[in-house]
């Protein structure tokens, strides 16, 4: 089995945490719920997707 295989699309992927990151609430893990981290991740990414549309609109 090789130690290194070229995964197909990987940076899209790898680019995601960046853009999570700059979310301040999800910069540290404040949340006891495992349900409150998902919904934070589900309304940044909501954020961030109407961001890009709203550039590549104008």
């Amino acid at each position: 089995m090789p130690l290194f295989a070229v995964v197909p699309r990987r940076w899209v992927a790898e680019r995601t945490f960046p853009w999570l990151g700059r979310c301040r609430r999800l910069s540290k893990d404040y949340k006891y719920l495992c349900g409150c981290s998902e919904n934070v991740i589900y309304l940044t990414m909501a954020m961030l997707l109407m961001r890009h549309l709203a550039k590549s609109a104008r």
